[in-house]
């Protein structure tokens, strides 16, 4: 995609009344993101929930855990940033592998920007499995857990 087309699409976000634009072209992508702050935004909520989605089989997407055909569910990145276990280093993680969890459980933190943002279950349940290492880079909608639910 050349630089008049970039543009051409930002001058589209900006006229539009959207909020975040995806245009694949070929093998490029291009995601453009209108920045909601202002000065008189409300302040983020001081956590993001978690996005729950089945857990896809093994062939679909490369590198994606296993499905045991345990019903398990996925819980994916809400953002794009760095995923953290734990609230600060060598302190134990939040959920492990066979952890218990309810709705509103902390079960890790993703930075953003200087900005920690706590990804909470939505759910209860038994973290089958914990996807991510402390510091691992994650991308929106990126499978961070597999919790049983139960």
């Amino acid at each position: 995609m050349d630089l008049r087309k970039i543009k051409k699409l930002i001058d589209l976000l900006e006229k539009s009344k959207l909020n975040e634009l995806e245009i694949k072209e070929g093998d490029d992508t291009i995601r453009l993101s209108r920045s909601i702050e202002s000065p008189h935004a409300p302040a983020p909520p001081s956590h993001t929930p978690a996005v729950f989605a089945p857990a896809p089989s093994p062939v679909a997407v490369e590198g994606a855990p296993s499905d045991d055909s345990s019903g398990g569910i996925a819980v994916t990145s809400p953002m794009v940033g760095t995923f953290f276990s734990s609230s600060e280093p060598g302190s134990v993680p939040f959920v492990q592998a066979g952890s218990v969890v309810k709705p509103d459980d902390t079960l890790c933190i993703i930075e953003a920007m200087k900005t920690f943002n706590e990804v909470r279950s939505e759910i209860s349940g038994t973290v089958a499995e914990v996807c991510k290492s402390s510091g691992d880079p994650v991308e929106y909608g990126e499978i961070l857990f597999i919790v049983n639910p139960g």
